[in-house]
C-alpha cells in the first residue's frame, strides 16, 4: 500500500519532529464524492509489530499495514463517520486495545483561552494548564497542556507509554502551548514533558501546573483529583468574606512543618504548678525518623496551637521542592503541595480542622525566584521561558537562584494564577509573599555593573511593581477577607496601601525596622538602655504609615543569630525576665504579631530544619512557664480589643511618658475604637524595680492589673501591685489622675478601668455622703 501523505510527513513523525501530529495521525478525510466517503487512518507505534483497527460497535476490524516505516501503519476505508474506533496494537505476544488520542481533535485550552493567557489575565488557567482527567466524545482520559513556545516539539512520558516520547507527541496551538488528550488514562498517572529544543536538545520536566509531584528525589508529576476533598469549613469562610482582618486580632504561630515534630515519643509534661498539661510530643531523632502527615500533624499541632491561643498558623513554603536544607523557598512545583508529608487531599484535611478549630492558614509564597533543578522551570523549553536571558536581571547569584521574568504576560499569569490557586483549592486565609525587596529592586544584591536600569534609568523593577498590584488586586476581588503579608525590608512607600491609591496593595507588611532595633536593644546589658531609650520609642515614629504586623520569624534563630534566649543578657532568670518583657511589650505595641516554633518555649539551639524543637525543655520548669506565660499573653491579647481593633491608627495609641530613659520605662495607652475601652501598658527594661512610680492616667477609678509579666507564675520575682491600683486626683504625665505604681524588674504591667468596681464604690461614697 502506498501512503496517502507524504513521506517527508511521516518522518516528521518517525522522528519526533512535527509541531502537530494531528496533521499526520488519526483520521483523515481523503475523498468524498457521489455520496462516498474514503478515510484514512494512521498510526505510529514503535514497538508495535500489529496495528488493527477496530469498530467495537460494529464488530468490525481493519488490519493497517505498515507504510514507509515498518512502525508506521495506515489502512483507508469506506464509512460515513469514523466514531468510536479503536486500535488494537500487537507488541510481540500481546495485545493492547486503546482509543486513538489523535482522533480527539477539540483542545480544552479554548481560543479564549489562549488569549486571555497571552494577556496575562486568565486568573483561573491552572483549569486549562497541566494534566485534567476529562471526558471527550464520550471517552475518559487525560487532557494535556505545556505552555514551551520556543520548542521544536514537546511528548509526554509516563508509565502509560513506558516513558517512551515517540508514542504521544504533542500539539502546538498558537498560544505556544502543547496539548494532547490521551484516552483511557486516570487519576495516578506518574507523567512528565519531554521537551526538544530548536537544536534538538532534550529536556525532562515536571509539570509547572501539575497538582502533585513524586516524593524527592523523584521528579514525576502525578494526575490528581483536586475536587475529591469534602469540605467542613463553610462557617468560617463565610465569616472571613463578611470580616476585616486589621480590626481583628492577628497572633501568627509561624512554623516548618518537617521541623516541628518527626516521629514521637510522649515525655510528661505539667504546667508550672505541678499539674498535668497536655503531653508533649517530642522525638528522640533517632535515625530514619520520619516527617509527621499533614494528618498526623492535625493531630498534633492544632491542639497545640489552639490551647496556646494563636489566631493563625503560618506554613513556610508547602509548596514542591527539591531540597529540604532550603525550609521550602526553592520551589519546583508551585501548584504541588509537597508529597514529603502526604497527598493535597491531606494538606486539605489539615487546612479544614484548622479551620473548624478556630484556626486560620497562611502559607509562605515565593514568586521572587526559582531554583535551576533541571526538572523544574529552568530553561525550560531550551531558552530562558520562565526567567530573564540576561542574568544581570535573571539571577540571584547570592541565592543560586533565577528571577521571574515579570515582563512577560504568560509568566506573570502563571504566578497570578497560583497565588489565587492556594485560595481556591486549599481555603488558605493568606499568603506571606517572600522576599519582596528583591523583586523590587533591579540592583538587590548586586553590585555596580551587575544590574541594568529600568527604561527610566532608575533601579525599581516596574514590571514586579505591576505584577504585585495585580496580584494583591486580585486576590482582594475574589477573597475579601484574606491576608497578603509583604516581607519587605526597605523604605519602599505604600506597601501596604490600596492599589486604588497607588500602593502595591498588600494589607499587611512585616516590620523589619522594629524588629532589627528591638533586637539590638534587648540584646544590650540593661545599664546600657537607658542610652538607646529610642530603639524602643522610635518604632510609633512610622508605626501608621503603613499596616505593620511585628515578626520574630524564623531568619532570627538561624545563621548563627541564635534563639532569642541566647540573644538576651544575664543569667539564667534574667534571660527569661528579658524575653517575658520583650514579648509583652511586643504584644502591647500597636501591629499584628508573628512568632517562630520554638520561641514560645525559649528553646536554646538555633532552629535546625533536619532536626525536631528541643521539646524536652518543657520539662524543665522556666521554659514551662514561658510557654504558659505566652498562652496567657495570647489570651489577654484576644481578649481586649483595644490591643488590636486599632493597630493601624493613631488613635488607638498614646504615649503616657516616652522620655524616661533614665530608669528606662516606657508607658502609653492604647485606645479601642471611639474611646470606648483603653488599657494602661507600664514597661520596666532594666533588673531594677521601682517603688511609688507614678504614671499619668485619663480617668479617675480603680485600675485593676490584668497582666504582669513577673508574676510568679511566669516564674518571675512577683512585684506586683496586689491586684490594682486607686487612681488619685494628682496631676501627672499633663493628665488629671494618676497611680502610684510598683515597676516589677524586665516586667510589663498592664492596667484596666475596672468600671464596675469604680462605679460601685462611688454609689456608695455618695450613699454615704463621702462624696
Amino acid at each position: 500500500m502506498s501512503p496517502t501523505i507524504a513521506t517527508e510527513q511521516i518522518d516528521r513523525i518517525v522522528w519526533n519532529h512535527h509541531h502537530d501530529p494531528f496533521e499526520v495521525l488519526g483520521p483523515h478525510l481523503i475523498s468524498q464524492d457521489g455520496g462516498t466517503t474514503i478515510w484514512a487512518i494512521r498510526a505510529y507505534q514503535p514497538t508495535a509489530t500489529a496495528v488493527t483497527v477496530v469498530f467495537p460497535e460494529d464488530r468490525l476490524e481493519i488490519p493497517m499495514e505498515s507504510v514507509h516505516n515498518p512502525h508506521f501503519f495506515e489502512c483507508t476505508l469506506e464509512r460515513d463517520t469514523l466514531a468510536n474506533y479503536q486500535l488494537r496494537i500487537t507488541e510481540g505476544d500481546r495485545d493492547r486495545t486503546i482509543s486513538d488520542p489523535y482522533a480527539f481533535r477539540s483542545p480544552l485550552l479554548t481560543e479564549f483561552d489562549q488569549h486571555l493567557f497571552g494577556e496575562g489575565n486568565h486568573h483561573r488557567i491552572y483549569e486549562k494548564m497541566g494534566a485534567h482527567v476529562v471526558e471527550q466524545d464520550g471517552v475518559r482520559g487525560v487532557y494535556f497542556a505545556v505552555w514551551a513556545p520556543n520548542a521544536r516539539n514537546v511528548s509526554l512520558l509516563g508509565d502509560f507509554n513506558h516513558w517512551d516520547g515517540r508514542k504521544h507527541q504533542m500539539r502546538k496551538l498558537p498560544s505556544g502551548t502543547w496539548d494532547l488528550f490521551i484516552p483511557g488514562l486516570d487519576y495516578g498517572e506518574r507523567y512528565k514533558f519531554e521537551i526538544k529544543n530548536q537544536d534538538g536538545h532534550i529536556y525532562e520536566k515536571s509539570d509547572p501546573y501539575g497538582f502533585q509531584q513524586e516524593v524527592r528525589p523523584k521528579t514525576a508529576s502525578i494526575v490528581t483529583d483536586l475536587n475529591s476533598y469534602a469540605w467542613n469549613d463553610g462557617e468560617w469562610l463565610e465569616q472571613r468574606r463578611q470580616g476585616d482582618p486589621l480590626t481583628q486580632p492577628i497572633s501568627v504561630y509561624e512554623l516548618h512543618m518537617g521541623s516541628w515534630l518527626h516521629e514521637d515519643i510522649q515525655l510528661p509534661c505539667t504546667h508550672h504548678d505541678g499539674s498535668p498539661a497536655t503531653p508533649v510530643q517530642v522525638n528522640d531523632m533517632k535515625p530514619g525518623a520520619r516527617f509527621l502527615t499533614y494528618r498526623e500533624l492535625a493531630d498534633r499541632l492544632i491542639p497545640y496551637v489552639k490551647e496556646m491561643g494563636f489566631t493563625h498558623i503560618e506554613m513556610l513554603p508547602v509548596a514542591e521542592h527539591p531540597f529540604d536544607g532550603s525550609w521550602g523557598y526553592q520551589v519546583i512545583g508551585h501548584y504541588a503541595a509537597t508529597s514529603r508529608y502526604g497527598s493535597p487531599q491531606d494538606l486539605m484535611y489539615f487546612i479544614d480542622q484548622c479551620h473548624q478549630n478556630g484556626i486560620g492558614v497562611l502559607v509562605d509564597w515565593v514568586p521572587g525566584h526559582f531554583p535551576k533543578d533541571g526538572h523544574g522551570l529552568a530553561n525550560f523549553d531550551g531558552t530562558c521561558l520562565y526567567e530573564h536571558a540576561d542574568p544581570r536581571k535573571g539571577e540571584h547569584k547570592g541565592w543560586g537562584t533565577l528571577v521571574f521574568n515579570y515582563s512577560r504576560n504568560e509568566v506573570r499569569n502563571y504566578l497570578v494564577s497560583n497565588a489565587l490557586f492556594w485560595f481556591d483549592k486549599y481555603h488558605i486565609d493568606g499568603i506571606r509573599v517572600d522576599a519582596v525587596a528583591s523583586m523590587l529592586y533591579l540592583d538587590y544584591d548586586r553590585e555596580e555593573g551587575e544590574w541594568v536600569t529600568n527604561e527610566y534609568g532608575g533601579r525599581e523593577n516596574l514590571e514586579a511593581v505591576e505584577f504585585l498590584r495585580q496580584l494583591n488586586h486580585l486576590i482582594f476581588s475574589y477573597h475579601p477577607g484574606v491576608l497578603s503579608i509583604a516581607e519587605e525590608s526597605t523604605a519602599w512607600p505604600m506597601v501596604s496601601w490600596p492599589t486604588y491609591v497607588g500602593g502595591l496593595g498588600f494589607n499587611l507588611k512585616w516590620n523589619m525596622g522594629w524588629m532589627h532595633d528591638t533586637l539590638d536593644y534587648f540584646s544590650m546589658d540593661p545599664w546600657f538602655r537607658q542610652y538607646h531609650q529610642n530603639n524602643v520609642t522610635f518604632s510609633i515614629m512610622y508605626a501608621f504609615s503603613e499596616n505593620f504586623m511585628l515578626a520574630l520569624s524564623h531568619d532570627e534563630v538561624v545563621h548563627g543569630k541564635s534563639n532569642m534566649i541566647g540573644k538576651v543578657p544575664g543569667d539564667e532568670w534574667q534571660k527569661f525576665a528579658n524575653l517575658r518583657c520583650l514579648y509583652a511589650y511586643m504584644f502591647a505595641h500597636p501591629g499584628k504579631k508573628t512568632l517562630f516554633m520554638g520561641m514560645e518555649f525559649a528553646q536554646w539551639s538555633e532552629w535546625n530544619v533536619w532536626a525536631d524543637l528541643e521539646w524536652h525543655l518543657l520539662n524543665c520548669q522556666p521554659h514551662a512557664q514561658l510557654r504558659q506565660f505566652l498562652t496567657d499573653l495570647n489570651g489577654l491579647y484576644r481578649s481586649e480589643p483595644c490591643l488590636y481593633s486599632q493597630d493601624f491608627s493613631e488613635a488607638g495609641f498614646e504615649w503616657i511618658d516616652c522620655s524616661d530613659s533614665a530608669h528606662s520605662v516606657l508607658s502609653f495607652v492604647r485606645w479601642e475604637k471611639d474611646y470606648k475601652d483603653f488599657v494602661i501598658v507600664v514597661c520596666n527594661f532594666t533588673p531594677q524595680p521601682h517603688s511609688h512610680y507614678r504614671v499619668g492616667v485619663p480617668f479617675f477609678g480603680f485600675y485593676r492589673e490584668v497582666f504582669n509579666s513577673d508574676a510568679g507564675k511566669y516564674g518571675g520575682s512577683n512585684v506586683g501591685n496586689l491586684g490594682g491600683k486607686w487612681a488619685e486626683e494628682w496631676w501627672f504625665h499633663q493628665r488629671p489622675y494618676s497611680v502610684d505604681l510598683s515597676l516589677p524588674p524586665l516586667g510589663v504591667l498592664i492596667l484596666k478601668l475596672d468600671r464596675e468596681k469604680t462605679a460601685a464604690a462611688i454609689g456608695e461614697a455618695e450613699t454615704s455622703g463621702d462624696l
